[in-house]
């Protein structure tokens, strides 16, 4: 089984590099796994409560159960993958049966800030995009797709998503084999990916 985990900053681009990936690798060899599904349970907390947790501090995430579905699946086996919903900030009753795969994609922000998570990877890739588009990017999602207003969509970057970036997440690209600046369509970078992945499954 080949590991590979894609970092970078909130709308650096992440899913657009998986899917240019995998576009072409036969689709019963790829599994993916987000980050974005191992936030830890809170459901003893109001919505209030959640609603104010700092979504982009590694302390948000549970790393302890994604290391051991990772391991599970390096050893053969299948695991039941949480479903976080963002509308909620929980994670719902519903889980995603995922299956061992010849490779194991694993995206999310935080992914490269944790050793034990990180020695699992055998290609660790950084995602990198200018600040400024990450945050029109974020903003057209979470408006979108999460039921934001523009006003707390700015306010979260402002007060949480910015400064965690810059002490949590910048800092992870000195971990990344590859670095690629997703400001514009990078086929060189995606092909050579494809070449190391190709190389493992024939």
């Amino acid at each position: 089984m080949l590991i590979i985990g894609i970092a970078g900053g909130t709308g650096s681009g992440k899913t657009t590099v998986v899917n240019q990936i995998i576009n072409k690798l036969p689709h019963n060899e790829v599994g993916i796994i987000t980050q974005d599904s191992y936030y830890k349970e809170s459901k003893n907390k109001s919505y209030e409560e959640r609603s104010k947790t700092n979504f982009d501090h590694p302390g948000a995430i549970d790393f302890d159960l994604l290391v051991v579905h990772l391991k599970e699946l390096k050893a053969g086996n299948t695991i039941n993958q949480p479903v976080y919903s963002f509308v909620t900030h929980n994670r719902t009753d519903d889980t995603i049966v995922t299956h061992p795969r010849k490779i194991m994609i694993v995206e999310g922000i935080l992914i490269l800030s944790n050793p034990e998570l990180r020695d699992l990877f055998d290609i660790k890739i950084f995602v990198h995009a200018d600040s400024d588009e990450r945050l029109i990017r974020r903003l057209k999602r979470d408006i979108a797709e999460r039921g934001r207003d523009m006003e707390e969509v700015l306010t979260r970057y402002q007060t949480t998503l910015k400064p965690m970036h810059q002490q949590f997440i910048e800092s992870t690209k000195a971990f990344a084999d590859i670095i690629i600046p997703n400001n514009k369509y990078n086929t060189v970078a995606i092909d050579v990916l494809r070449a190391a992945i190709n190389q493992q499954i024939l």
